[in-house]
């Protein structure tokens, strides 16, 4: 089995270290992550700017390929131009910090991941709930063990696995749930500060509005304890309201004027 690993945290990142060492023991392993941060990239793709790729290395040893770009990037290119076939499974992390409800929009951890379902290869995102984590080996675990499930059972082309572990001792892990997206989100608050010249600038806070306590709903979940996996797609169409806008009889807006 072939693995593809990637992150937004980084490529010198503790947690896609963690993952890649799970991962070699079940499969070869390629790491194609970006060369610096790019938490909160979201989706975004390089297209005004060249991408440059270089080998990294890791206690003397080659540990990986960085790219001076977002973690759709690396997915692309790691599939495009370096490795040059289409792996068995992309994962992407560990990532520092929890990526649920509508917190996905955002991530670029969850975009490695949906970047590779666009390419047709099964991938999962793999976060922890802390941006302290200590220790990534019980995660590292999770997402060996999913991926080899993910290998022997597949899945649907466009989905993608997203995985979210409390970061609490493995003995205190209530279990694992398989949910849904939730609604919670970040109420952000853009705080007025001043640099040593007097000049004012912002720097993005803010606190979560906590609107998921179900397990069955991803944030719920790992409130509770549990490893939250939340099978997610790409079709962003809202069928229930596609359905009701065709009693809408649109057509008369083409000839209004």
């Amino acid at each position: 089995m072939n693995i593809l690993v990637s992150n937004d945290d980084g490529i010198d990142s503790p947690g896609i270290y963690s993952l890649a060492s799970a991962l070699k023991e079940i499969a070869e392993v390629t790491v194609v992550a970006p060369h610096q941060e790019q938490s909160a990239a979201g989706h975004a793709i390089t297209m005004q700017l060249p991408l440059r790729v270089t080998k990294y290395y890791r206690d003397k040893e080659f540990f990986g390929y960085a790219v001076n770009g977002t973690p759709a990037d690396c997915v692309k290119m790691g599939i495009r131009n370096i490795l040059g076939f289409y792996p068995d499974l992309v994962v992407s992390g560990i990532n520092n910090g929890s990526n649920t409800a509508i917190n996905i929009i955002y991530s670029g951890t969850v975009s490695a991941a949906r970047e590779a379902a666009i390419m047709d290869v099964p991938s999962i995102a793999v976060s922890v709930t802390s941006h302290n984590v200590k220790d990534f080996s019980f995660a590292a675990r999770i997402a060996k063990n999913l991926s080899l499930a993910v290998a022997e059972r597949g899945l649907m082309k466009g989905t993608l696995l997203n995985v979210n572990v409390p970061n609490i001792p493995e003995s205190e892990i209530a279990g694992i749930r398989i949910t849904k997206q939730g609604k919670s989100r970040w109420d952000d608050i853009y705080e007025k500060r001043t640099d040593p010249f007097g000049r004012d600038y912002y720097w993005l806070t803010g606190n979560l509005k906590q609107e998921d306590n179900e397990t069955d709903m991803d944030q719920g979940a790992v409130k509770n304890k549990f490893v939250s996996i939340t099978p997610i797609h790409f079709d962003l169409t809202d069928y229930e309201t596609y359905n009701l806008m065709k009693d809408w009889n649109l057509e008369h807006l083409v000839n209004e004027k």
